[in-house]
């Protein structure tokens, strides 16, 4: 092995180690969703249970992915896995995270109409579907505090 290969891969393990750490409001999230889906209070949840607490958490999870996680984990073989466990599963896929990603994805939520813009009717549906009662002056508001080129809607920018 090359000495600059061997750089380059003391380079990444530095990297890794220096990952930031969830916050509080992140682990609170992750021990709500595994105890609302702990249905029988028994610190662990079984492979139907792990799959929506996954999704609920955001992970677009396949079944090949829980079953693998459940492979990894479950080392009594109950079929299930344990708090600390999933807690350790769900802090690595978070941290894991694409920041970018993210936003794009949550952008993509609002532009259901695919013009790489959120106008006020993206927003009015996204309003109504959460249950919210905007009226069109709030969510032009809104809008108008990221609109950078005037034209009445925001855009994703590209980076």
């Amino acid at each position: 092995m090359s000495l600059a290969l061997r750089d380059e891969l003391s380079v990444d393990k530095t990297k890794k180690k220096k990952r930031r750490e969830l916050t509080e409001e992140q682990k609170q999230e992750i021990k709500d969703t595994f105890e609302l889906f702990d249905t029988d209070k028994d610190r662990a949840i079984n492979y139907h249970q792990l799959k929506v607490a996954m999704r609920a958490l955001g992970f677009d999870v396949k079944k090949a992915d829980v079953l693998k996680i459940l492979k990894d984990y479950d080392r009594e073989s109950t079929g299930k896995i344990t708090f600390e466990d999933f807690n350790e599963v769900v802090t690595d896929w978070i941290l894991d995270r694409d920041p970018l990603e993210e936003i794009l994805k949550a952008f993509k939520l609002f532009d259901d109409d695919d013009s790489g813009k959120i106008s006020l009717r993206n927003l009015r549906r996204v309003a109504r579907e959460l249950g919210e009662n905007m009226s069109d002056e709030e969510l032009r508001g809104m809008i108008e505090e990221f609109d950078k080129d005037g034209d009445g809607e925001s855009t994703c920018w590209k980076i």
